[in-house]
């Protein structure tokens, strides 16, 4: 049995059990809540021991966040940043102990003290409650995103109370600093290869074989035995010189 109080946008909700308890689940598909809520994704975050369910249509994200407060009456948030991957600039939901009974409120993260921030946000968010599961919280809320929206920027954290009403800062260790990521809300298709470059094959034509012009050289008639001499001939012989 669920006692819902509204007061503005805060919501009070009384304990109740999920079918396998976040506590004890060591992935988000084993997830049943008793709210009869179910959506397409869910992610394990690699960071806090949280996790995500999520369904987005039509320009409008549903969610459950599930994780265990840094302490009892502790509290526990998710949000959006529209403009990087931190906690400053986040549209944040935020469950916490409120008067002993789970309270999940919106800020608007503009510093670390939230006494001093705003709680309305960039983005319209209805359906917003959070249910308790042993020492385990969910929050739960529709927001409305902007169209053609395919990703967006979230945050998560957990921490260790409250002050008046208002969530203590929480631990800086690794894991409280390594909570951010970016959601994938619609699928994208690979990228289509490239088309492989076109290969012009230039076969080379060997160069003509230079002409070799042979020139067969005529040897020199030898120097005879016989010359003129004016009109005379001269026959030289080994006896000596026949004048003709």
């Amino acid at each position: 049995m669920a006692r819902l109080v509204m007061l503005g946008i805060w919501v009070v909700v009384l304990v109740l059990p999920l079918v396998v308890s976040p506590g004890e689940s060591q992935t988000c598909t084993s997830q049943k809540f008793t709210n009869n809520k179910v959506y397409t994704n869910c992610t394990d975050l690699q960071d806090l021991s949280a996790y995500l369910h999520w369904t987005y249509f039509n320009s409008t994200l549903s969610i459950a966040f599930v994780a265990a407060p840094s302490k009892t009456d502790g509290w526990v948030a998710w949000a959006i940043n529209p403009t990087a991957t931190k906690m400053i600039g986040s549209q944040a939901l935020i469950a916490f102990k409120s008067n002993g009974s789970l309270t999940v409120k919106t800020y608007n993260i503009s510093e670390y003290d939230l006494s001093k921030v705003g709680t309305k946000l960039w983005y319209e968010v209805s359906e917003l409650s959070a249910e308790e599961y042993n020492k385990t919280y969910g929050i739960f809320a529709t927001l409305k995103l902007p169209e053609m929206t395919e990703k967006v920027n979230h945050v998560w954290q957990v921490g260790p109370g409250t002050s008046n009403g208002v969530p203590l800062i929480h631990a800086k260790n690794s894991e409280n600093l390594q909570a951010t990521g970016i959601l994938q809300l619609v699928e994208t298709a690979p990228p289509a290869p490239a088309p492989a470059p076109e290969t012009n094959l230039t076969v080379a034509t060997p160069a003509p074989s230079p002409e070799t012009n042979l020139t067969v050289a005529t040897p020199a008639p030898a120097p005879g035995p016989i010359w003129a001499t004016g009109r005379k001939r001269v026959i030289r012989t080994v006896i000596g010189d026949i004048l003709l």
